[in-house]
């Protein structure tokens, strides 16, 4: 399917502001966040640029709203855009089921902490390798297990209730708002 952002950025947005919210949740463990389980069904159906952006620009957005922007980010964003081009690809010639979203899912996370995790402390900030690697293990498994659970419960739902969902092209959008004729 052809990226159509002219008709589809109301989606994105909303997309991001799923991400966003779940990811303002307090006292949330910082890895079980659900960006790889939104992004996958996104990618799926608009292809990898609109898989790119989601992953990249979702960081690039947190962060400047709560962190603040530094090298963590730029790495992150990166990580995440490249997933999103993954997911694309994995997703290309397989349907949005549970099934393989959980499969991209748990190979997305072993990317995405195995690219960011053992490169940012040790690159970035003095962190031994050994070190890196043995801080990476929990937070990995805390977020494979959130992205398992994401992958299973909130894909298919976000494919079904946002991607796949009329209502929320932009054009009737507008029209509903009384911004546009239909």
């Amino acid at each position: 399917m052809k990226y159509n952002f002219k008709n589809d950025w109301v989606k994105f947005i909303v997309g991001c502001v799923i991400v966003f919210a779940i990811r303002l949740i307090p006292f949330r463990v910082p890895n079980v966040e659900p960006l790889t389980a939104t992004q996958m069904p996104f990618a799926k159906r608009f292809g990898w640029v609109f898989g790119f952006l989601f992953g990249f620009l979702n960081i690039i957005f947190f962060d400047a709203v709560t962190s603040g922007i530094g090298v963590w980010t730029w790495v992150t964003a990166a990580a995440f855009g490249v997933l999103g081009i993954g997911a694309a690809a994995f997703f290309k010639t397989r349907k949005a089921t549970r099934k393989n979203f959980l499969i991209f899912g748990v190979l997305g996370t072993i990317f995405y902490d195995a690219v960011t995790g053992l490169s940012i402390g040790p690159l970035f900030f003095g962190q031994s390798f050994v070190e890196s690697l043995t801080g990476q293990i929990p937070f990995t498994m805390y977020h494979l297990a959130g992205n398992i659970a994401f992958s299973l419960l909130v894909s298919p739902l976000v494919y079904r209730w946002v991607v796949e969902n009329k209502a929320f092209e932009t054009a009737h959008v507008f029209h509903k708002f009384g911004f546009a004729k239909k």
